[in-house]
């Protein structure tokens, strides 16, 4: 069987203190851990249990992942004041 890749986001979560990460085309499939290891562990055996639960109902996964990008946007810090 081929390898198949799948992008993921990996984003600390102060609130919680935890790495979260994102798999946007298995319908954003998320999982997270202490370490940013640990979360990618999670995600790596979430997307193995999601294909073979796929598999297993004949349901379709993605033939390929879908490009996406990262873009950053400047917009005021949550703690600032605005102006008058």
């Amino acid at each position: 069987m081929a390898a198949r890749r799948f992008r993921v986001l990996v984003e600390w979560d102060r609130e919680d203190d935890v790495w979260v990460t994102y798999v946007p085309s298995l319908g954003h499939l998320s999982t997270y851990g202490d370490t940013r290891e640990e979360a990618l562990e999670h995600t790596r055996e979430a997307v193995l249990g999601s294909l073979e639960a796929a598999a297993k109902s004949n349901l379709p996964v993605p033939a390929e992942d879908h490009h996406s990008d990262v873009v950053e946007i400047e917009g005021p810090r949550p703690d600032a004041t605005p102006s008058r």
